[in-house]
């Protein structure tokens, strides 16, 4: 994929890896449209960038289809998609109240996978019309799993549900999209200095990056976003979903 002149619609990206991923993908020339239901926060990474940000809630269908609607009417129809957006639920199956809070596990499964899906489904349908590139290629979709979706720890049943989703339909949507020449990787993330991680205290940050074998720290969310940027340009990474972690492997807990 030619990354400079394209169109790179980019979720959850008032912060974290969503960010990352608008800078990087900026700096080798896209034109970003920038997603988050924090508005102002998709808005603000957006006027850094020279794109357009739209406050987007990707579970829901009505919210997805209007939002690149307006891309392809403002910017043009896109042929990257970054899905950065996610939440993190943590809790026991059982647990000293009773059992857990299904309205919460639902609401995980509906944000991290469905909105994955949903983003890709309606993106996927914009970037089948696209002219192809010489190669017949028309688009690239690239969504976050984890590593909790190979190793997920206590409490993390929701988070972990979610992110295998993500990591298991990588290959049917290669397959499937491959008609239209459109790839589709996923990337599993190990643990990153995402806000989710930086809010809390350096003890515990120091600890989380103690686990990891090498380098002994926290990702940087332009790593991320520099492999996003790799897949994006090199077409014969499809259907695949790359860990990027440092060698660890979690514990139980």
């Amino acid at each position: 994929m030619q990354v400079k002149g394209s169109i790179a619609i980019v979720t959850g990206a008032a912060s974290g890896l969503g960010a990352a991923t608008a800078r990087v993908l900026a700096d080798a020339g896209a034109t970003i449209a920038a997603f988050d239901l924090n508005e102002d926060g998709a808005k603000a990474t957006a006027g850094e960038l020279g794109g357009v940000g739209y406050g987007v809630d990707v579970s829901d269908a009505k919210s997805v289809e209007t939002a690149i609607s307006k891309v392809i009417e403002t910017q043009g129809s896109p042929s990257i998609l970054v899905n950065c957006a996610g939440i993190l639920q943590g809790e026991r199956i059982v647990g000293r109240e009773g059992p857990a809070d299904l309205d919460a596990f639902a609401r995980v499964i509906n944000v991290n996978l469905i909105g994955t899906f949903n983003m890709m489904r309606v993106a996927a349908t914009a970037m089948s019309r696209n002219e192809p590139g010489p190669s017949g290629e028309r688009g690239v979709i690239v969504n976050t799993a984890s590593i909790a979706a190979f190793e997920g720890q206590i409490g993390q049943a929701a988070y972990a549900a979610s992110k295998g989703g993500v990591a298991a339909m990588t290959l049917p949507a290669a397959r499937e999209l491959a008609r239209h020449g459109i790839r589709v990787v996923s990337i599993a993330p190990g643990m990153f200095g995402t806000p989710m991680v930086t809010a809390l205290s350096d003890e515990m940050q120091e600890a989380l990056a103690s686990n990891i074998p090498f380098p002994k720290r926290l990702g940087d969310p332009a790593e991320y976003g520099r492999l996003a940027l790799h897949i994006c340009e090199n077409q014969m990474i499809n259907g695949e979903t790359i860990r990027i972690d440092g060698a660890v492997r979690l514990e139980p807990k």
